[in-house]
């Protein structure tokens, strides 16, 4: 087992005695990458992928919470599906109790239905995913795109490079989020990323033009949505 720590620059004082305590605790265990400077989530973890010391590498935000069973649940995939390349799961998003969930995020099973629903969303839920070492890097890794680092990487991985992929249908992660989840994602700043991005996978053709409508310009719409009008579109159609 190999844990893969990247400070994206320089950390608190706090947390920088969280990470020495358990690596003090825990020697030989961790692999502890100090960059001087923040570079972004993309390149550090780029970074990341190319000092895993496995094939098979694992992710979370250091911020939520993964089920007790979601590695055994995920490497039990790969162990009867061996010609996976991603297995995912769903998202369970709370503010202040893991067990008191206000949404779940689903997404596809099938590598069909996986690589249909990448044309318009991310059909991969980030933390929530185990890879190929092999898969990621021959995709190219992951790239600078700010807000769309995730999606960026799995388009190329599914759309461009066909990769097998399984969604486990069940929450094995807790996603915390805070009381202004939904106002973090409004605004025409917002607006302007998401049609950046998903006028740059129109051309690269992972997507129709009529997909480029219904996804880019309405994640756009709903952008600059009231934020209370914004929650209910999350709430009513992209969460159960």
């Amino acid at each position: 087992m190999d844990f893969v720590i990247v400070k994206d620059g320089p950390l608190t004082t706090e947390l920088d005695a969280v990470i020495e305590k358990y690596d003090n605790e825990n020697p030989g265990l961790f692999q502890i990458i100090a960059l001087e400077t923040n570079g972004g989530l993309g390149p550090a973890l780029a970074i990341g992928i190319q000092k895993a010391k496995y094939e098979l590498v694992a992710r979370m935000d250091s911020d939520d919470i993964s089920a007790p069973t979601r590695c055994e649940e995920e490497l039990a995939v790969f162990e009867q599906l061996p010609e996976l390349d991603v297995v995912g799961t769903f998202e369970a998003e709370f503010i202040n109790d893991p067990e008191d969930a206000v949404a779940i995020h689903k997404v596809p099973e099938q590598s069909d239905s996986i690589y249909k629903f990448m044309k318009r969303r991310c059909a991969l839920l980030h933390p929530t995913v185990m890879y190929k070492k092999t898969a990621v890097i021959s995709s190219g890794n992951y790239h600078s795109v700010p807000l769309y680092e995730d999606y960026d990487l799995f388009a190329r991985m599914v759309l461009e490079h066909k990769a097998k992929c399984y969604n486990i249908q069940k929450p094995l992660y807790y996603i915390r989020i805070s009381e202004d989840f939904y106002k973090r994602r409004g605004g025409f700043k917002y607006a302007k990323t998401v049609l950046d991005f998903k006028s740059g996978m129109l051309k690269k053709g992972y997507m129709s033009f009529v997909d480029f409508i219904v996804s880019g310009i309405g994640q756009a719409v709903v952008c600059v949505l009231p934020n209370g009008l914004r929650e209910f579109v999350y709430m009513k159609f992209l969460r159960k």
